[in-house]
């Protein structure tokens, strides 16, 4: 089953996000669950935020993914929310 998870970093924190990247990045590697990926930008082009597709059995699987992300587990996020997902074009 698919899973959106949405992020929204906190105000100024992106050197919390360029600091944790290579891990963020080697957990999506090692994981093997993500469909696709990709950071928001805001109006200036600088990341602020994260879109994940994971692939997973269900929805605490996806809870699990999410919470032991390294961006996560640093507190980047301001929001984080988790949507079931299907797809249908790509």
């Amino acid at each position: 089953m698919r899973f959106a998870l949405m992020t929204q970093d906190k105000p100024g924190a992106l050197q919390t996000r360029l600091d944790n990247r290579d891990a963020h990045l080697a957990y999506i590697q090692a994981t093997g669950v993500v469909e696709m990926a990709g950071p928001f930008l805001n109006a200036e082009g600088q990341m602020c935020g994260t879109l994940i597709i994971l692939e997973v059995a269900d929805m605490a699987e996806a809870e699990n993914w999410a919470a032991n992300d390294p961006y996560a587990k640093a507190g980047l996020f301001e929001t984080v929310r988790l949507q079931a997902w299907k797809k249908v074009i790509g």
